[in-house]
């Protein structure tokens, strides 16, 4: 049964497991056959893509990561006829990923690959509002260049949000048929006592708050960034809060996080410092 996020006080988030039942009976014509999960297809009879889809890219040393990641984004929107692009928001990467960004940018076009680089390191919400400034999409993805996120599971995520008319698709690792691949235990432990303190203080409506994997109705992201003071990583859990309180309707669905595959990690203890401290700040004032 579909249980739309409401209100402070109201129903739960859709998630893939919530929905099962209620999409057994659902018609195709909303462009899904069967139940929405890891055997959902989308098809483009009737319901032909019309929206036009936006991801943007943080990028900092991904030089080895974003030609395979672009060219697995193009083949996932261009075999289910999705209208994409790509916006990569490089911070002055020494590595040589700018360069790289360019050399794609002459491959697919300049109206797939649009290039926001900064001159440094200004934090990963911050990057999310420089690309956002370009997007031109009426839906926009954010995700990691990494490969922590994988391409394949967009299809689901535009399958759900066709099917309930939700403002916000995240990936959660927390539900059944997800999980992490690739972390110590020290790090699974304070990803999940994330999450769960803030389950406790802010009651957020979703089981995975601190994600980045993510599909957003295009306007209501952008409403919500003018709301939002975060600017590290505590904003993909502000942001998630500050939706529910603003009564979007939002779902999730199953992911497996993969570590990094080439590359270090940029969480570190100034992160995790920031994230208790906004947790605390958004319990005062959300």
């Amino acid at each position: 049964m579909y249980h739309p996020s409401t209100r402070r006080g109201g129903g739960k988030p859709v998630s893939h497991t919530a929905t099962r039942r209620w999409t057994d009976r659902m018609p195709s014509a909303i462009g899904v056959e069967g139940p929405i999960g890891t055997q959902s297809k989308i098809t483009t009879s009737q319901s032909q893509i019309l929206d036009k889809y936006s991801v943007i890219l943080p990028t900092y040393n991904e030089r080895r990561n974003l030609p395979i990641m672009i060219w697995l984004l193009a083949r996932t929107f261009d075999k289910h006829q999705f209208d994409w692009e790509v916006i990569v928001v490089d911070d002055n990467s020494p590595d040589g990923t700018l360069e790289v960004a360019e050399q794609l940018q002459r491959l697919y076009g300049p109206h797939r690959i649009i290039l926001r680089p900064r001159a440094g390191k200004l934090g990963l919400g911050t990057a999310y509002m420089h690309g956002l400034a370009t997007c031109t999409g009426s839906f926009t993805i954010i995700m990691d260049a990494d490969f922590s996120h994988h391409p394949k599971y967009l299809p689901e995520f535009i399958a759900l949000q066709q099917a309930h008319g939700l403002d916000i698709v995240t990936g959660s690792r927390y539900l059944s048929g997800g999980g992490v691949h690739g972390w110590d235990l020290k790090r699974k432990l304070v990803s999940r006592g994330a999450n769960m303190l803030t389950f406790i203080l802010l009651d957020p409506g979703v089981s995975d708050v601190t994600g980045s994997f993510r599909l957003y109705r295009t306007s209501i992201l952008r409403e919500l960034i003018q709301k939002t003071t975060s600017r590290g990583y505590v904003f993909q859990m502000e942001i998630i809060v500050r939706a529910r309180s603003m009564g979007c309707k939002i779902g999730e669905v199953p992911i497996t996080f993969i570590d990094r595959l080439y590359g270090d990690s940029k969480l570190g203890k100034d992160e995790i410092l920031g994230f208790i401290k906004g947790l605390w700040k958004l319990f005062w004032t959300v």
